[in-house]
């Protein structure tokens, strides 16, 4: 069965993200890179690798990035990481080119050597130093070594071009080995490679150089320069706008914009974060270098794009987990297909997260992202009629993947709308993209042709005569008991997000999950959300728009707590260490700034009119709120599930109906796609 589709007849919206771009010596189709991601393929079977960039290709990006490739073993990100470094090593890369070039695309090679970054005892650096995110210290590299590894790259870039890559990007941001070299933060060296910024420079400049003589003029270079550091210590915008002009006379095709060091403490892509926040950046140095220029962070869809080229904030647009959540973006905005669009929501939790961990990356909203070769939606051969209750993110992605392969599909939801707990999400403040997987899941309804019955309960005589059931039915919240409590002092998160009951102005919320996290950053906020406006997001966090100062940083601006919260749990971990390992740091700032008081360790012994009494490392304490709302974990909802398996009928339990523990909108979309694929 193929879905239904608007028209294919081509797009006039965006002229300017559509416009072909020529380098001179090739064009590139559109003004779309797709940007550099480490997936976890890099070390495994190239052929996965290749299907899932040649799904990107057919999706019609202009130009692909792969995720960095390491130029020697120094530079590994982790031990056995990718690395091009030999002519064995080409053949693996040659499979990559050849099946994206099959589709139509070109594809570069990111070449990064990782520096203090890498996870590894053998790290180096410009510099003996370590980093506050590896546990392994750096080695300062003596002046061979130096020579050596820019060596390695220009090496690395030959057997680039040998294994049929359009170019290559050298990775000279994010806080990576290029980057140290730059700055004084992590550049201490007295000798040609260090003291002044001439000599700091060295070292990339060189590598430019030795690159463009050994490939050639008709090979793409792409440098992803650190535009705004945010760190301590960091380049200085002249310095930043002298590298751009040394790097563009030095043979440089592209410049690519980077944002911020992976130390730096400020959020740059995670969802709080607004749309196209850092292109600002990039529209600084627009006029300084005649070279296409790049901007990135934070754009994940067509309009957005097209505005940001329209008023020239630069000549291309760097997606990266936009397409780990569609493919297609390109194509679809080509065929007026907007609306389809699986938007990227910047959530972090399968991709950067996964990364951090030593897993495979993937997406929420795409379980099928890195799982090309594997977890495919292929057509039935054996058509049933199922019955899914629950419009929930399980329930939609089942409901719609499995009448997308032609099953005839109907989905009951008590409520009024869909969504389940994204609309629970979506009124968290920096959680607003969670709008888009409703608008997405509510077109793909419509395409996929699922029956949906809205404000039903379904009930077991509704359901048996259809040949499956799946109960994707949700959760509950869970209920503890305190001492003194009573309706009116205590709530549940749903009690406020769902039911909107007044709240008091001294709060304790128990539990610091991340729906504890979600309902105090609910209740801290007043006024405009940052996550919606640039300028407020910049004064909150602390960067400094006109890059006066060194590193772009600047004093973050007070914010003030319409409450007074405490943000308590039992466990004696620290509090949020059960968050995203990319955006747990996030959460707890834009908590602490808000004065919100974050306690671990704590039993909750009673609860009257003068507060809630708990128990903290051998101490009682009393905190004077007069309300509580808890957030202690969930229950399972299947009340279904047995009187249907009595009556003989084949029953599927996926998301918060399987199982409360644990349970995330990443889990949920899996088990509905999963099991959606092989029914």
């Amino acid at each position: 069965m193929i879905p239904k589709t608007q028209s294919k007849k081509k797009n006039n919206k965006y002229p300017n993200l559509l416009k072909p771009l020529d380098l001179g010596f090739t064009t590139l189709k559109n003004r779309v890179l797709m940007g550099s991601m480490h997936t976890g393929l890099e070390e495994g079977d190239p052929r996965k690798m290749a299907a899932f960039y040649a799904e990107r290709a057919r999706g019609q990006v202009g130009l692909i990035v792969t995720g960095g490739v390491a130029p020697n073993r120094s530079g590994w990100v982790k031990p056995f990481a990718g690395k091009l470094t030999n002519r064995k090593e080409v053949k693996f890369h040659r499979i990559i080119t050849e099946a994206v070039h099959k589709e139509g695309g070109k594809i570069c090679m990111q070449i990064l050597h990782s520096g203090r970054y890498a996870y590894l005892p053998f790290a180096v650096a410009p510099s003996t130093s370590k980093s506050p995110i590896s546990p392994f210290k750096a080695w300062g590299m003596p002046g061979f070594l130096v020579r050596w590894t820019i060596n390695d790259f220009i090496r690395s870039a030959s057997l680039a071009q040998k294994a049929g890559y359009d170019g290559i990007e050298i990775m000279g941001s994010e806080g990576y080995l290029i980057n140290e070299f730059l700055v004084t933060r992590t550049n201490k060296r007295t000798d040609k490679w260090g003291s002044s910024y001439e000599n700091r420079m060295r070292f990339p400049l060189e590598i430019v150089k030795g690159i463009r003589k050994k490939v050639g003029s008709d090979f793409i270079i792409v440098f992803r320069l650190s535009m705004i550091d945010l760190v301590q210590d960091g380049s200085s915008w002249e310095e930043i706008v002298i590298l751009a002009k040394r790097l563009e006379e030095s043979g440089v095709t592209i410049i690519n914009t980077g944002i911020g060091w992976h130390e730096a403490r400020v959020p740059t892509i995670s969802t709080r974060v607004p749309r196209a926040a850092f292109t600002w950046v990039t529209r600084k140095m627009k006029d300084e270098i005649s070279i296409p220029l790049v901007t990135t962070n934070r754009i994940n869809m067509p309009e957005v794009a097209e505005k940001i080229l329209a008023r020239g904030d630069a000549d291309m647009v760097s997606m990266a987990r936009p397409f780990l959540a569609d493919p297609d973006i390109v194509l679809k905005s080509i065929e007026n297909r907007e609306d389809e669009i699986n938007t990227c929501i910047a959530c972090n939790q399968a991709c950067l997260d996964h990364i951090f961990l030593n897993k495979k990356a993937s997406c929420l909203v795409n379980p099928r992202a890195c799982h090309e070769t594997e977890l495919n939606y292929l057509p039935t051969n054996n058509k049933k009629n199922i019955a899914v209750v629950g419009a929930g993110p399980s329930g939609l992605s089942f409901a719609t993947i499995a009448a997308e392969r032609g099953h005839l599909v109907t989905l009951f939801e008590e409520q009024s709308e869909i969504g389940g707990q994204f609309n629970i999400a979506k009124q968290v403040p920096g959680k607003e993209e969670f709008h888009e997987i409703i608008r997405y899941y509510t077109r793909k309804l419509e395409l996929t042709n699922v029956k949906l019955k809205l404000n039903t309960k379904a009930t077991v005589e509704m359901l048996k005569e259809f040949d499956e059931i799946v109960l994707a039915t949700g959760i509950s919240p869970r209920k503890i008991k305190i001492e003194g409590g009573n309706e009116k002092n205590i709530l549940s998160y749903l009690d406020v997000l769902k039911y909107k009951k007044p709240v008091g102005k001294k709060v304790a919320i128990l539990g610091a999950g991340g729906i504890g996290f979600d309902v105090a950053e609910y209740l801290s906020h007043q006024g405009v959300n940052p996550s919606q406006d640039i300028k407020e997001y910049m004064k909150e966090w602390g960067v400094d728009m006109t890059i006066s100062n060194r590193g772009g940083l600047t004093k973050p601006v007070k914010v003030e707590s319409p409450r007074e919260i405490y943000l308590l749990q039992r466990k004696e971990t620290k509090v949020g260490k059960g968050l995203g390992k990319t955006t747990a740091f996030g959460h707890r700032a834009s908590l602490t700034r808000r004065n919100v008081k974050m306690m671990n360790a704590c039993t909750y012994l009673k609860f009257d009119e003068k507060g809630l009494l708990i128990s903290r490392k051998g101490k009682q304490q009393l905190l004077e709120v007069d309300q509580i709302i808890i957030c202690a974990g969930q229950l399972p909802l299947n009340h279904l599930s047995q009187p249907l398996e009595e009556i003989g009928i084949n029953v599927h339990l996926i998301g918060g109906a399987k199982s409360a523990d644990k349970l995330d909108a990443k889990i949920a979309i899996r088990q509905g796609s999963e099991l959606a694929a092989k029914i």
